[in-house]
């Protein structure tokens, strides 16, 4: 619309311009009379203004393609800061923490080499003796699982609030992108503190599941115990009252 009007404009004035060139020819005295071509100039006058409006035009493709690589560079800019090593950090600290779990630990070749001979084999092959020590490496089981489920709780309840600083400096990143690709790093790294939770929570739970499975086989094993010791004790030599002094004179 803008380059419409200017070419109406530029038109009135080179009328004008005309018009006023043959003014001053008619009262220009002859032997000053100079040849001039009013279509010629008509004609110049709108080839500059067509020149100008071109140069305007490829002015503002110039500013425009500036301003798109401005926004490509926004976009290509990556976050100055990332919560990825202490994300793994907290990783490696539970990691570490169920590698830690002694006996019949989260391994299923251990389960499988380990929980028949000791809570399913009571068998007359085996001494009393030997019951005995059974029934006492259960029970030191039962205790270190419950005693790792209390660490498995403690460190998930301490990364807490670590959680809620990785979340709050993600969210902030997020909300303060200047580009896509911040942004979508920001979502990325506030994804693996909600990941990194979740896992705390799965550890967690998982320790309290061994724990209680553990507790229940020994509670089990104790009363299959009790009753082969039973039946031990009945097929042996008949059983004989006698008189016991409690007290003395």
């Amino acid at each position: 619309m803008n380059s419409v009007r200017n070419r109406l404009r530029i038109r009135h004035l080179a009328a004008a311009s005309v018009v006023a060139v043959g003014i001053a020819l008619s009262l220009t005295p002859a032997s000053a009379l100079i040849v001039f071509d009013p279509r010629n100039y008509a004609e110049n006058v709108l080839s500059a203004a067509r020149a100008l409006e071109q140069i305007q035009n490829q002015i503002t493709s110039l500013q425009n393609e500036a301003q798109m690589l401005i926004n490509q560079a926004k976009n290509l800019t990556s976050l100055p800061t990332s919560l990825l090593g202490q994300i793994e950090g907290n990783f490696s600290e539970m990691k570490s923490l169920l590698g830690e779990a002694d006996r019949l630990a989260y391994s299923v070749q251990d389960i499988d080499s380990q929980f028949k001979p000791t809570y399913q084999n009571f068998g007359s092959d085996l001494s009393s003796q030997q019951l005995v020590k059974g029934a006492r490496e259960r029970w030191r089981t039962s205790v270190s699982s419950f005693e790792h489920a209390l660490k498995a709780g403690a460190v998930a309840v301490d990364n807490i609030e670590g959680t809620r600083e990785q979340t709050s400096s993600a969210v902030n990143a997020s909300q303060s992108a200047v580009g896509i690709l911040q942004a979508t790093q920001a979502g990325n790294q506030l994804l693996a503190v909600q990941a990194r939770q979740v896992a705390d929570l799965t550890a967690m739970m998982a320790a309290q599941g061994r724990a209680a499975a553990l507790e229940s086989a020994r509670q089990a094993a104790a009363q299959q115990q009790a009753q082969e010791q039973f039946s031990r004790f009945m097929k042996g030599s008949s059983y004989s009252p006698s008189s016991v002094r409690m007290f003395h004179d």
